[in-house]
């Protein structure tokens, strides 16, 4: 019979020592990114502890000295600003005119580009490439370019149809899904090239119409990348300040980039309302994005590995 050797006492600690030297390096690098992840929250929770300290502390102490006095805490800022209601220039206001401008231009550019995809994809008709080249091209156009010829284009607009998007709602989210379009067929298309053809074939020899196809297998197979854009979309458009301003900058109902701008010109007395206005822009990206994060991953690396 074959005797099994023990490894002798040396070798085995020779590999403790080995693998001690391994672990060192990586329990380092655990420390060192949970420090960097705690200094970059240290913004967030100072801005959050603001908004629930009284105004007349402002002044008095900072605001680390919540942790030794955890009774400063109270909700009377944003009992303040939501007391208000949705009279112009107010805090629900300025929410509600977000909402208006964002859920719009998210969903619009979500299905348009979708519908986009699915043509560039699986549609038969000549210039398809060339199509998708032209759209790519339009993802590098700069929105400060497009600024003024949009306005020009606006009171073009009015002055032959009689209605002047300038200044409107209406003008801001056209201008958002205008913008918001060449990334998304980009990205929906790719996600779409990776369905397999003979799915549909199959569904085609059935009898399945395009309209069958695209609602019945397309989307639900391509809504992680759907779920992506819509997360994307809706921060991008949610946290502008330039196209709002430049469109709606004279306009009473303003959304919560301008409503927060206006306040920091007077940032010392109005620090609480900005701190808590911040907060309330915050919240609503994050339930969006956690509502909509298990699709997240999937739809960024839509066409990243064939």
């Amino acid at each position: 019979m074959t005797e099994v050797l023990a490894p002798a006492p040396a070798m085995a600690g020779s590999r403790r020592g080995v693998l001690g030297w391994l672990r060192a390096p990586r329990v380092a690098v655990n420390i060192a990114l949970v420090v960097a992840a705690l200094v970059w929250l240290v913004p967030t929770v100072s801005l959050t502890i603001f908004s629930l300290r009284p105004e007349a502390l402002f002044q008095q102490s900072g605001w680390w000295k919540v942790f030794t006095i955890p009774s400063q805490l109270t909700v009377q800022n944003y009992h303040v600003l939501f007391s208000q209601g949705l009279a112009a220039g107010g805090l629900l206001d300025s929410l509600v005119t977000s909402l208006e401008i964002t859920i719009p231009s998210t969903v619009l550019v979500t299905v348009v580009a979708s519908l986009a995809g699915y043509s560039l994809v699986f549609g038969a008709w000549r210039g398809r490439n060339a199509a998708f080249l032209v759209i790519v091209g339009l993802m590098v156009v700069p929105v400060q370019v497009a600024l003024i010829p949009v306005v020009q284009l606006y009171r073009n607009f009015g002055s032959i149809f009689g209605y002047n998007p300038y200044g409107t709602v209406v003008g801001v989210v056209l201008f958002h899904v205008a913008f918001g379009l060449p990334f998304g067929i980009f990205l929906m298309r790719n996600f779409f090239i990776g369905i397999p053809k003979d799915l549909l074939e199959a569904a085609r020899i059935e009898g399945a119409g395009e309209w069958t196809l695209l609602l019945r297998i397309v989307l639900p197979l391509g809504l992680p990348a759907a779920a992506s854009l819509a997360i994307f979309q809706f921060i991008w458009v949610w946290n502008d300040l330039l196209v709002a301003l430049v469109f709606l900058g004279g306009n009473v109902h303003q959304p919560m980039t301008i409503y927060l701008y206006d306040q920091t010109r007077t940032l010392a007395a109005n620090y609480w309302i900005i701190s808590t206005g911040a907060m309330v822009s915050i919240v609503v990206p994050l339930i969006v994005f956690f509502s909509f994060q298990r699709y997240f991953v999937r739809g960024v690396l839509a066409g990243a590995v064939k």
